[in-house]
């Protein structure tokens, strides 16, 4: 919208000149000359405005809404990933619903610790299909590093963050891995 703004500015600036020429006592065959130019770059003008103006807006509205979903591994047989706080239901997917480009969107899942010796958690992604993806696309969680003692369950946030820049994508999916070690 700015561009056609500048452009209308500028076409006015443009008549005004072609107001004045008009007036002028130069020859009849160059007045008509300057005046045809004139026109010609005011409609050229305005035509490069339109162009600009509705590129930008494609450019700002690709990809409204991406469609996510990922499944859920543990690497490590002491760890289970739950959906409630008690942690009697397993996890092995989640999904994200529809997200905007530049979004973010936030999950809890608590993680227990079933063996019989600490663990520290840490989480990995792979799997992205589409590849580029993971270029976009970043999941995080608030308990990497965090240590479990034996029996012990947290609750942990993981947050997908969705880049403004993201282009091309529609939908993804991906694999979330959530270890322990110790």
């Amino acid at each position: 919208m700015i561009w056609l703004g500048m452009c209308f500015c500028v076409a006015l600036v443009y008549m005004e000149i072609y107001r004045l020429i008009s007036q002028t006592t130069l020859p009849r065959e160059r007045v008509y000359t300057q005046k045809r130019i004139l026109v010609f770059e005011i409609i050229s003008l305005v035509l490069v405005a339109l162009a600009l103006t509705m590129t930008t807006y494609s450019a700002i509205n690709v990809n409204a809404n991406i469609n996510s979903s990922g499944s859920i591994i543990t690497s490590s047989p002491n760890i289970g990933v739950y959906s409630d706080s008690a942690c009697t239901t397993t996890m092995t997917s989640m999904n994200w619903g529809s997200l905007a480009a530049g979004g973010t969107a936030t999950q809890t899942v608590y993680v227990k610790n079933t063996g019989s010796a600490p663990m520290t958690l840490s989480l990995a992604t792979s799997n992205w299909n589409p590849t580029v993806a993971s270029s976009y696309i970043t999941i995080s969680w608030n308990q990497q590093g965090t240590q479990l003692a034996p029996e012990q369950a947290v609750a942990a946030t993981l947050t997908l963050t969705v880049s403004p820049s993201i282009t091309g994508i529609t939908s993804y999916s991906d694999t979330i891995t959530i270890s322990g070690t110790g």
